[in-house]
């Protein structure tokens, strides 16, 4: 055998070692997880924990529910942000509702960008309910200083599942 043939085989060797203990150590520190994904639980059981985290991190942040919401779209006083993507907010959203998608809240620095007072009635919804991007903008608006932010946690799949009415104009 070469001494390169040897030195390759040898690198080999180390490689396959440190790849087994890496292995080994990511089941032993991660064998909760693995237990329960070998049962078929995993997705339960992150949602349970993203469910806790959302409870933890937007704590005392006002929400509606849909029935509230929809009341609150027929009153016509209440401003709707769409907290989704430009894009499946062209396909479908609540009537009247105006898009500022997550993605743009870095722009939002003042009040002033926004066009509307601070003491507006606002409900702001996502895409469904383990959507967290109504929460997040909603934080960000009360940040702001808007007073009257709620964050509608059902989100857009509950509004159309319920069989409110939809809109596709921008």
């Amino acid at each position: 055998m070469r001494p390169a043939d040897r030195v390759i085989r040898d690198d080999l060797l180390w490689a396959g070692y440190l790849l087994f203990l890496a292995v080994l150590f990511g089941l032993y520190y991660q064998w909760p997880l693995v237990k329960i994904a070998w049962r078929g639980e995993l997705s339960s059981y992150l949602e349970k924990i993203d469910e806790h985290r959302r409870a933890t991190e937007f704590k005392g942040m006002p929400t509606v529910s849909l029935e509230e919401a929809h009341d609150l779209w027929k009153g016509g006083e209440t401003l709707f942000l769409d907290a989704r993507d430009a894009d499946d907010f062209a396909e479908l959203h609540i009537p009247k509702a105006v898009n500022l998608p997550l993605s743009r809240v870095s722009e939002i620095k003042d009040t002033g960008i926004l066009g509307f007072p601070r003491e507006r009635r606002i409900v702001v919804y996502c895409a469904k309910t383990q959507c967290s991007s109504a929460l997040k903008l909603a934080k960000h608006l009360r940040f702001l200083g808007f007073t009257r932010v709620m964050a509608f946690l059902e989100g857009f799949q509950g509004w159309d599942e319920a069989g409110y009415e939809v809109d596709s104009s921008r």
